[in-house]
Parts: C-alpha cells; sequence; structure tokens
C-alpha cells in the first residue's frame, strides 16, 4: 500500500513540474513577442484576380482528369481478375416479387434455375439436355431452320415448367 500511494505522489509531482514548465516557456514566448519591435508588413502587390481564378480552374481540371483516368483504370483492371469467368453466363432473369427474381445461367454444358432472393439463392431446377454447345459454334441458325428439330422453350416457360405450373 505504501508502495502505491508512493508511485501515485511521485506521478503528481512530476505532472506538476511539466505544468510550470509549460507556464513558464509560456510566459517567456508572451514577453519575447511583446519586447520586439512592432513592424508593419511589406507591401506586397494585390494579385490579378484572374490570374487566380485561373490557377483554381487548372487544378479543377487536373482533379477530374485524375477521376477519370482512374475510373477507366478500375474498369480494365475488372477485366484482369485472373482466370476466366466465360464457363459461367447469365442467360436471362425474371423478376417474380418485389425482392426475388429467378435467374436461368449456363454453367458449362449445363443451365441452371436459380431462385434468387434477399439472403438466399436456390437451385429450382437443372437442365442437362440444352442445346448451349450448337449455339456457341454458331449451328443454332441451321438447326432452327431445320423443320424436324424442335422448337427451344422460352425462359417464361421453363419457369413456369420448374413451378409446376
Amino acid at each position: 500500500m505504501n508502495a502505491t500511494v508512493q508511485s501515485c505522489t511521485a506521478h503528481t509531482s512530476r505532472i506538476a513540474r511539466a505544468w510550470g514548465v509549460l507556464a513558464c516557456g509560456a510566459m517567456q514566448l508572451t514577453t519575447a513577442a511583446w519586447s520586439a519591435p512592432f513592424a508593419a508588413p511589406e507591401q506586397v502587390a494585390p494579385s490579378n484576380s484572374s490570374s487566380g481564378l485561373l490557377r483554381v480552374i487548372i487544378a479543377l481540371l487536373v482533379v477530374l482528369g485524375a477521376v477519370i483516368a482512374a475510373g477507366r483504370f478500375a474498369r480494365r483492371m475488372r477485366g484482369f481478375s485472373g482466370g476466366s469467368n466465360s464457363a459461367l453466363e447469365v442467360v436471362g432473369q425474371l423478376s417474380v416479387g418485389a425482392r426475388e427474381r429467378a435467374v436461368l445461367i449456363r454453367v458449362g454444358e449445363r443451365q441452371l434455375l436459380l431462385g434468387v432472393a434477399p439472403g438466399s439463392v436456390r437451385t429450382l431446377h437443372v437442365f442437362d439436355d440444352m442445346p448451349v454447345a450448337r449455339e456457341a459454334t454458331g449451328e443454332a441458325a441451321a438447326a432452327q431452320t431445320d423443320a424436324s428439330s424442335p422448337a427451344r422453350p422460352s425462359f417464361k416457360a421453363l419457369l413456369l415448367k420448374s413451378l409446376g405450373k
């Protein structure tokens, strides 16, 4: 207990000494300031107001140019995020509620119908036999002209089918 009282007393005395040194230094500064002779500032030629305005405009243009350049750089760097995402593609989406939507995505040779809601993503249906490969090679137009090939269902029809309607 005695050691604690001594350390508190020592700490208090150090703080008091620091305030005393600070007060003494402040008094010396004010004395020196009052003892210096008063001198009027040198007359500076008034600057041209148009040169000040020109400086502000140039600075504004430099800042705007830097912002535009940074935006373009960021947009280009987004493409170099590493790895190709060409295997994943959003084919279509349909809003089914205020904050819910159905999204048809293509992953490799499959198409997935996803239900997207705030805080959740669910797979509604997986389409394995979709003619995805023909579209990629450009044979979709030839397949549509052939009368024997079935017509490709629309996104709305696929969604209604997966929902059981």
